[in-house]
């Protein structure tokens, strides 16, 4: 349904007269996330922050600028990306103890959450200065919601951020990760993700799911979930498919049963009780397995007296 546009006008000024009467320190940092790809994905907080603000903090500034025009916004922009970021937060906290207001952002998203900023934001509070985020979207969440892996009685994820660029560093980092007992979310990037595929199925196998979502909000938004085995066929049936930025939830781990458990505290224990004590040996594997100190002494006691 249209939007008649006498009300949506109306709408638009109470909300930024609303605004202005909100407190709006001077010496203070926004951390303002931007929009994930549809430039429509902004909040009126955050136009109204960028307006407000002296200066915004860009990790690129020629991309910004592109969402700063569509919205009519002029306030003077200052790099602040991964390679100055230590300058940049000096320059940042003399601005501030000037009293001025300054406004942090990213190329997309929000900034610090697998972006440049966290050591900006975080010099800036050390300093005892005011840091006040205004939010909006988020990539992980974004797939998150569109994938339904989640739920009320189940809500914990992971986030692990980018995928390692190497197959060796990207295999170590998949184990690790995969095996969580929880739903794990990733990024990766579109000249990688067939051989991201081929290390995922070695490392997790063909049977659990991962949901895939490329081009989030964009006009080619996709958003499937299939087991790791299918990845392979499914990216090669199109070849627009490898196109985009991707942030990829790897299903939890299954469950180990109980006698697979068992059988890995007893190798580990042979081990361990060739150089360690025994008291510490049952803690290493407990820990290690899950299974229950008693359990795992018991075993470690049959094996010292074998």
């Amino acid at each position: 349904m249209a939007i008649e546009e006498g009300l949506f006008h109306a709408a638009w000024k109470k909300v930024m007269a609303d605004l202005e009467q909100q407190s709006w320190p001077q010496a203070c940092l926004y951390v303002v996330a931007t929009p994930i790809g549809n430039l429509a994905d902004i909040s009126l907080r955050a136009v109204f922050t960028l307006n407000q603000v002296d200066v915004i903090a860009a990790e690129d500034t020629r991309l910004s600028r592109v969402l700063l025009n569509a919205w009519g916004i002029n306030t003077p922009m200052m790099p602040a990306h991964r390679h100055n970021e230590a300058r940049a937060a000096q320059e940042i906290i003399r601005l501030l103890q000037e009293g001025k207001r300054v406004a942090l952002i990213s190329d997309a998203g929000a900034p610090a959450v697998s972006d440049p900023g966290g050591r900006i934001v975080r010099e800036v509070r050390q300093q005892g200065l005011l840091v006040r985020p205004i939010p909006g979207a988020s990539a992980v969440i974004t797939a998150l919601m569109g994938s339904g892996v989640s739920s009320d009685e189940n809500p914990t994820f992971a986030f692990a951020g980018f995928v390692p660029q190497k197959s060796a560093a990207r295999q170590h980092w998949l184990r690790k990760w995969g095996a969580m007992d929880a739903p794990v979310i990733m990024f990766e990037s579109p000249h990688r993700i067939q051989a991201f595929c081929h290390d995922l199925l070695r490392v997790c196998g063909a049977d659990r799911q991962l949901t895939v979502a490329r081009e989030l909000t964009k006009r080619f938004e996709q958003i499937v979930t299939l087991p790791i085995g299918e990845l392979a066929d499914w990216f090669g049936q199109d070849v627009h498919r490898q196109l985009g930025e991707f942030v990829l939830i790897l299903e939890a781990a299954p469950e180990a049963d109980e006698d697979e458990q068992m059988v890995k505290a007893t190798e580990l224990l042979k081990v361990l009780l060739q150089t360690v004590s025994v008291k510490d040996s049952v803690k290493i594997a407990s820990q290690l397995t899950g299974l229950a100190r008693d359990v795992v002494y018991s075993r470690a006691l049959e094996l010292k007296n074998a």
